[in-house]
């Protein structure tokens, strides 16, 4: 710690909170946490669970919705959450999003047949968009960002612990309870949070008439579920230079093309153009896109293979990605701490960005053989990667923007990481499904081959374990070697965020929560870097 700060630590500070006003915003931060919990962990909860849906709402052929509606509906409200936020308050539109969120998730719960079930989770997605934005967003509200770092470090925590304990828990449920009740178990969770918003939360709003900019919405939304799509439907239910992936790209660039024109001639634009003439806005942005990219698009094979080449069961390869989160959990806590005893937060996504390339070069070696203790090792250096950039540019985009911006640029950089995950996730998936099917057509018998084109072997890793010892070692080796592909076409991608964020610009942090010049702080900021309570 320097001098300078430890004397201001140590100095009287005559805007110091009272007790019962630090008890408030750890309630605030708890209730918030649990939304940001509720909204990641729904992402992948319904995954273990997705067979046994299947076979009760007799709907395999529409199973991929099940995920791919909430994708979308969680993707394009992350814009407008952000806006009508920061034209409106972020408190009632917070609790507007919870009870969305919960209204969808009784009802899905409650379905009887799939395309209810697909209805339901699209109306969960919209709630969960503001469930993430609003979370981090109110932050934002209620601690300056020189403090802020340390809770979007928690925050940081709960979203990667959320996304390991979704398939595990959705495990849980189904095989000991029923898998309705992966949705019942948001209604007690989402209660707490809304009454603890209710009671506690009390934020300034400025009762002022706005415009809704419905034209660029729509452009917008139309544009991302284009986008959605074709990075869905691409390499899986059509080819990637069919009819219909060439229209859905060139269909969704002119949507998006005609959002820009939109933006630029309204007076209340949805996401203001200006926001991209900021350097750390654009920096931020590009660097969470990559990290979305990197994250969701080879991370997710993890458990794939210790299904496959550990024989784990699904419950078990959640478990089994802990050393991940663990190293996660290190590294969001600790860069938040340092963040907020030093003020500088560049160094942290550039190491970050450096020491996820490592462990991704890391996993590029495992293999048939490869031991658990070495693949744990190899998750647990990714982990710590990601944990030191992922909040760290939220808190950079968060004090690069007036406070009037504050909620739309949050989402907006939200969006640009949840976009980079859909490509991640299609891009590798098509390097994945390529390269397994060239390994198994150079070693595979055609006997082997018929069994497995009867389904998709990254969706049924058991009927591996089915096939004789000689074709069954043949697909490990083949599946052993298809991941290492993944994982070093991931690799380039981690080192082009790590030149990305070199460019981030070092902003002061500011002492206040309500931004720029000009602008009142909220009744609840801090005047001076006094600190807080750990939570």
């Amino acid at each position: 710690m320097t001098d300078d700060l430890q004397s201001a630590v140590q100095a009287p500070d005559e805007h110091a909170f009272s007790k019962e006003e630090h008890r408030k915003i750890l309630v605030i931060l708890f209730a918030l946490m649990l939304g940001m919990f509720l909204a990641a962990l729904d992402q992948t909860i319904v995954s273990t669970a997705l067979p046994t849906i299947a076979g009760d709402l007799h709907g395999l052929n529409h199973l991929s919705w099940v995920v791919t509606a909430y994708l979308i509906t969680s993707t394009i409200s992350l814009p407008l959450w952000g806006k009508f936020g920061d034209l409106y308050g972020r408190k009632r539109f917070f609790q507007i999003a919870i009870i969305i969120f919960l209204i969808g998730s009784m009802l899905a719960g409650l379905s009887q047949n799939m395309l209810e079930l697909i209805a339901f989770r699209a109306i969960q997605g919209a709630g969960a968009g503001g469930l993430m934005v609003g979370s981090q967003a109110i932050i934002g509200d209620v601690i300056p960002p020189r403090q802020r770092g340390r809770y979007m470090g928690y925050f940081g925590a709960v979203f990667g612990l959320s996304s390991i304990l979704g398939p595990l828990l959705g495990g849980l449920f189904t095989q000991h309870v029923s898998w309705r009740w992966i949705f019942y178990v948001n209604l007690p969770v989402g209660i707490i949070a809304m009454i603890a918003i209710a009671i506690v939360l009390h934020v300034p709003t400025r009762l002022v008439h706005h415009k809704v900019d419905w034209w660029g919405t729509a452009s917008l939304s139309a544009g991302v579920v284009g986008l959605i799509l074709l990075t869905t439907w691409g390499g899986q239910q059509y080819a990637w230079g069919s009819s219909t992936i060439i229209g859905l790209g060139v269909l969704s660039t002119i949507l998006l093309v005609t959002f820009c024109f939109i933006e630029a001639k309204v007076a209340e634009p949805i996401i203001p153009l200006n926001l991209f003439r900021n350097r750390t806005f654009n920096a931020a942005s590009a660097v969470g896109f990559i990290i979305g990219f990197t994250m969701f698009g080879s991370i997710v094979y993890l458990p794939l293979y210790l299904q496959i080449v550990h024989g784990a069961s699904p419950t078990l390869s959640g478990l089994e990605l802990l050393p991940m989160v663990g190293g996660m959990l290190i590294t969001f806590i600790l860069s938040g701490q340092l963040v907020s005893r030093t003020g500088r937060y560049k160094i942290f996504p550039i190491a970050g960005s450096a020491v996820l390339a490592v462990g991704l070069v890391f996993l590029t070696r495992l293999g048939s053989h490869s031991s658990f203790e070495f693949a744990a090792i190899g998750m647990f250096v990714v982990g710590l990667g990601l944990g030191l950039v992922m909040q760290i540019l939220v808190v950079a985009v968060q004090n690069a923007v007036p406070h009037s911006q504050l909620g739309t640029a949050t989402a907006t950089a939200t969006f640009f990481r949840t976009i980079g995950g859909a490509f991640g996730v299609a891009v590798l998936g098509a390097v994945f499904n390529t390269r397994l099917l060239d390994q198994l057509r150079a070693s595979g018998s055609p006997a082997m081959l018929k069994l497995l084109q009867g389904g998709n072997i990254a969706e049924n890793p058991t009927q591996i374990h089915k096939l004789p010892l000689a074709e069954r070692t043949l697909v490990i080796n083949a599946f052993s070697h298809t991941l290492q592909t993944v994982f070093f076409v991931a690799v380039p991608f981690a080192v082009m965020a790590f030149v990305i964020s070199w460019f981030l610009k070092e902003i002061p942090l500011r002492q206040k929560t309500g931004g720029m010049e000009g602008e009142s702080s909220s009744s609840l900021a801090f005047d001076a870097p006094g600190e807080l309570p750990a939570l």
